[in-house]
């Protein structure tokens, strides 16, 4: 008799909309030591002119069993850095970066794709560069999660590329010269926060 009523019991509250486990986004801290852009453009044909801009700051939210994400970046592009002093400050200036006037560049993503193993794919979203936004698709070249021993909490991560026209951000300084097309490299690694 008691079985009975347990099942009862279970079947009521299954119908009267007891509530059941939901897949829930999972939040993530971009992991300032291994996180940066690299861009590359091509060189009157020949070589490419490569930098970095990084540590970057930023958050991420996953959700893989709904198959959604959203991610923020903030970049310091005053920051930049080719390994030439002189480089580096052709670029601040206001026709390039125009670090002084614009010194963050932006990235908020907030469409994402994953394969049939839960790994994301792709992350398309609004990049800001000299108070100018536009679209940018990043692919994904590889995307893991594990389990960090020295943090010991969940560690997400992989590589991305994408490329964009800098002269739809209004950067036309060495055209057609050095290339318009600038391809970037993003290496990211974002530590599992506990879910609010």
């Amino acid at each position: 008799m008691k079985r009975a009523v347990v099942w009862m019991a279970l079947a009521l509250a299954l119908v009267t909309g007891a509530p059941t486990s939901r897949a829930q986004a999972v939040p993530y801290q971009l992991d300032r030591t291994h996180t940066f852009v690299t861009f590359e453009v091509l060189h009157f044909d020949t070589a490419t002119i490569r930098g970095r801009f990084g540590p970057l700051d930023g958050q991420a939210e996953i959700d893989t069993a709904a198959r959604r994400g959203r991610v923020q970046v903030a970049i310091d592009v005053s920051q930049v850095s080719t390994g030439l002093p002189v480089l580096d400050a052709l670029l601040k200036r206001a026709d390039l970066l125009d670090t002084e006037s614009q010194p963050r560049a932006f990235f908020v993503g907030e469409s994402f794709e994953f394969d049939s193993q839960g790994r994301v794919t792709l992350v398309s979203g609004e990049f800001t560069l000299r108070g100018t936004s536009r679209g940018l698709v990043l692919r994904a070249q590889r995307w893991r999660c594990y389990l960090n021993p020295l943090l010991r909490r969940e560690v997400c991560g992989g590589d991305f590329v994408g490329e964009f026209k800098r002269s739809d951000f209004g950067i036309t300084h060495s055209l057609p010269f050095v290339s318009d097309t600038v391809r970037l490299l993003v290496q990211v690694e974002g530590i599992r926060q506990a879910i609010p």
